[in-house]
């Protein structure tokens, strides 16, 4: 799901080199032209899940579901529609989307969920609100469900990937990111996360760092950070 462009697309493409019968889906369907089963399909629209469903239905079920939708940006004029489309999209969506394939899994002998999520989920990150806030969302929402699946004795398995800043379009705004990760090795690296059924991946090592001197920052001290 978002196999249109970036770590997507990356992702659908290795899979496929690797044998595996894929699906694609995304809201620009010209994007897809280069996989045999795609469907467009907005994780914002209310019948996204049915969509879905139509797709798993053509490949004859699934094993794996790549959640890679999404979409943010620096905001720190906290302009109105670019929050709410970050929610919509981040949380609404994905709420969706995963919800709609655990349901499935759930009745058809299990699966692997792996979704997207981010570093930005470690901490409120003041450029990026809405953005920070629903990748922290995420984060939560998979560890609620592998919870979840355990309780009900249900054969799903869940891979949260924390990437730092990737060279994909989404990055495509005229800033400088520090530690930039080049999208084919991230998408190697998800590969790699997907096959040792990791819970939890941050890509890469330097993000680990960062990420861990983070979690050490007490909240007083965080809030006057300057990023």
């Amino acid at each position: 799901m978002g196999a249109s462009s970036g770590i997507g697309l990356e992702v659908a493409r290795l899979l496929v080199k690797q044998g595996w019968t894929v699906g694609v889906a995304a809201r620009r369907l010209e994007q897809l032209a280069e996989f045999d089963v795609a469907a467009r399909i907005d994780v914002t629209d209310e019948d996204a899940g049915e969509r879905l469903q139509q797709l798993i239905g053509r490949l004859g079920g699934i094993d794996l579901y790549f959640h890679a939708s999404g979409i943010g940006k620096q905001n720190r004029e906290l302009h109105e529609d670019v929050e709410l489309r970050t929610m919509e999209t981040n949380a609404v969506g994905f709420t969706r989307m995963v919800g709609t394939v655990y349901r499935y899994m759930a009745g058809h002998g299990g699966g692997h969920i792996t979704v997207i999520s981010s570093i930005a989920g470690t901490k409120g990150l003041g450029p990026a609100p809405a953005y920070s806030a629903t990748k922290a969302m995420q984060n939560t929402y998979i560890e609620a469900l592998e919870q979840l699946a355990n309780a009900q004795q249900l054969n799903i398995r869940f891979t949260d990937i924390r990437p730092g800043f990737v060279d994909t379009d989404l990055l495509n705004d005229g800033r400088r990111y520090p530690l930039l990760l080049d999208k084919v090795k991230v998408a190697k690296e998800i590969a790699d996360s997907i096959d040792k059924n990791r819970h939890i991946r941050i890509i890469d090592w330097r993000w680990r760092i960062v990420t861990c001197g983070w979690r050490l920052i007490p909240r007083f001290l965080w809030r006057h950070f300057k990023l």
